[in-house]
């Protein structure tokens, strides 16, 4: 009886469970179609293969990332028979670095399948699409990126600095001598950081790097522990050399090493130079930034005697173009440093119809003082999370048009259904290629108060 016993106690309750797919097997596969984020999807015994690198059609080789459940994350390692679409990656680290993840699908294509995220959301989630799709809104795909981290590590084994950039699907680092991507100013830097950071006396105090380029280049060091007057003159003969600025970051906040330095960039269209320190959020891509915000103001369409509310405002790269054609802009932020940063880049380019407030934009709008006579339209820039709270109130303010700029398709549709609710229907919308090689997806929408009116 007690043997009896102990065999029902071990019997699984949901049969036999099939063992795990072990990091890094290899397994040959048939992708059917592509996911969401660019990776192609296979199936193989009952489970569901999601292979960075692969695309619709091809038999791969694929090396097992990670599993759990019936998933399993894997990258290309070989392709048996590639589709008519592929294209050799530009770049000698594709499938290596985890910065680019579709740099084999040439770029039209990887606008099409940015284009298909956005509609099948829009489709599945809010159950619309737009009166009118509007072309996407793209510039160069290489060269394009403004700022960029550099992961930095030593090696204890080994006795040496890693430096570069994270590899796909782990927490190694992929040296990087030169990186397509990023903007021409930027790669004798980038090719020349590895030599000189390991010529500094204490490279396990290192952090990261990080590069900008705008209205000047700078590199920014991460460090644990005080720099030698040494590790000091290299760091700032190697900017010098490059015509960049140095920036520290030790305790407390980043500061430049000369005093009294910014960083900034231009909206050339409008004669406007904003500013910003690290840890800001700035957009990477000059080229679609400026054109993106070209085309809300297109959107929004402002008139002379209208007062216009920017939410998400960040350092005002919306608010200050805006307040050039408007009677005032009343611009909100989540954060006061970035009001405090976007108050400044509006009195430093002689703006004075700009008002700006700092309030938490996760929770509902409800009885801030900034509201005072309402607006005749809204723009906002949310984050990844979206803006839920702030669009369930967004009808009682009186706008008639709203473009939503957005950086995740899923909140954005998410949104629209409550932006139907209120009262506005869809009228145009289309994608930001504002990350090319890469499957993210940024996106604009135009909403506009239906015939009937807006809701209470």
């Amino acid at each position: 009886m007690a043997k009896q016993e102990r065999g029902l106690r071990f019997q699984p309750s949901g049969g036999s469970r099939a063992p795990q797919v072990p990091t890094g097997k290899k397994q040959r596969l048939t992708i059917e179609r592509l996911a969401n984020d660019g990776r192609g999807i296979g199936f193989v015994d009952g489970r569901t293969w999601f292979v960075i690198g692969a695309l619709a059609g091809e038999e791969v080789e694929a090396r097992v990332l990670g599993a759990h459940g019936k998933v399993v994350e894997a990258r290309t390692e070989r392709v048996f028979s590639p589709s008519e679409l592929r294209r050799a990656a530009p770049c000698v680290h594709a499938g290596r670095c985890g910065g680019c993840s579709v740099q084999h699908l040439p770029h039209n294509e990887q606008l099409a399948l940015k284009q298909r995220m956005l509609a099948e959301q829009l489709s599945r989630v809010a159950g619309v699409e737009p009166q009118e799709w509007a072309e996407p809104l793209s510039g160069p795909e290489f060269g394009y990126r403004r700022r960029a981290r550099v992961a930095v590590r030593w090696d204890q084994k080994a006795k040496t600095l890693e430096v570069g950039f994270r590899a796909v699907g782990s927490q190694d680092i992929v040296a990087i001598d030169e990186c397509p991507v990023l903007v021409q100013p930027l790669q004798p830097i980038m090719s020349r950081l590895p030599q000189m950071l390991r010529r500094l006396a204490k490279p396990q105090a290192l952090g990261h790097v990080e590069l900008f380029a705008g209205s000047s280049l700078a590199l920014l060091l991460r460090h644990m522990a005080p720099l030698s007057e040494a590790d000091l003159t290299i760091l700032k003969d190697f900017c010098a050399l490059h015509e960049a600025q140095l920036w520290l970051h030790g305790e407390g906040e980043p500061q430049p090493v000369d005093p009294g330095l910014s960083l900034g960039y231009r909206l050339e269209t409008w004669g406007l130079d904003l500013a910003y320190r690290p840890g800001d959020f700035i957009q990477v891509n000059a080229a679609v930034n400026e054109a993106m915000v070209a085309q809300a103001l297109q959107w929004l369409a402002p008139r002379s005697e209208e007062r216009v509310l920017d939410l998400f405002c960040g350092l005002g790269n919306f608010a200050l173009p805006l307040a050039k054609s408007v009677r005032e802009v009343v611009a909100v932020e989540g954060v006061q440093t970035m009001v405090d940063r976007a108050a400044a880049n509006a009195l430093s380019n002689n703006l004075h119809n700009t008002a700006f407030f700092q309030a938490d934009l996760s929770q509902p709008l409800a009885g801030a003082e900034w509201i005072g006579e309402g607006f005749s339209a809204v723009l906002l820039d949310p984050p990844r999370d979206g803006a839920f709270e702030v669009v369930r109130k967004l009808s009682s303010l009186g706008a008639r048009r709203l473009v939503y700029v957005s950086c995740n398709p899923a909140t954005l549709a998410r949104d629209t259904v409550e932006l139907i609710k209120q009262g506005y229907r869809l009228k145009r919308a289309g994608i930001l290629d504002m990350f090319p090689q890469t499957a993210h997806v940024e996106a604009m929408a135009l909403f506009e108060a239906s015939q009937d009116g807006l809701s209470d």
